[in-house]
């Protein structure tokens, strides 16, 4: 009886073990996930979560890929993840909050062969995509 009773009470105990690095670790990357969100406000003046929802609005996923983004998985254009760790924006821009604002306001104006059309990207609009761009680690 008492073997059984300690194993039940060892697996119990690894149980809440496993549970509570779960939670941690869960913890940790609501943390870092709120971090990075904060830094690419800070960078843009733009929101990451009204940028999920323009991005939603504008259709950016018809023509491209975006991780974490329902039926965003376009083929025209580049995918959208890392996009923060790129060293150019469209391949012509040094990849800079501005720069990047710039792009989704005007890439015709950047680029006249480029695909990606001009869709009267407003100037807050363009700030919130790159905030929410920013994020795509």
């Amino acid at each position: 009886m008492s073997a059984a009773l300690s194993l039940r009470t060892t697996a119990m105990v690894s149980a809440l073990l496993a549970l509570s690095a779960a939670g941690i670790a869960a913890y940790a990357w609501e943390d870092q996930r709120w971090e990075l969100e904060r830094r690419a406000a800070d960078l843009t003046g733009g929101s990451p979560s009204a940028g999920r929802e323009a991005v939603l609005r504008y259709g950016c996923g018809s023509c491209h890929s975006i991780p974490g983004v329902q039926r965003a998985n376009g083929l025209v254009g580049p995918p959208l993840g890392g996009i923060a760790n790129r060293v150019y924006v469209a391949g012509v821009l040094q990849n800079t909050p501005d720069n990047l604002v710039l792009w989704l306001r005007d890439p015709q104006g950047v680029d006249p062969k480029t695909a990606m059309p001009s869709l009267d990207v407003s100037e807050d609009d363009a700030r919130h995509i790159a905030a929410f761009l920013y994020t795509l680690k």
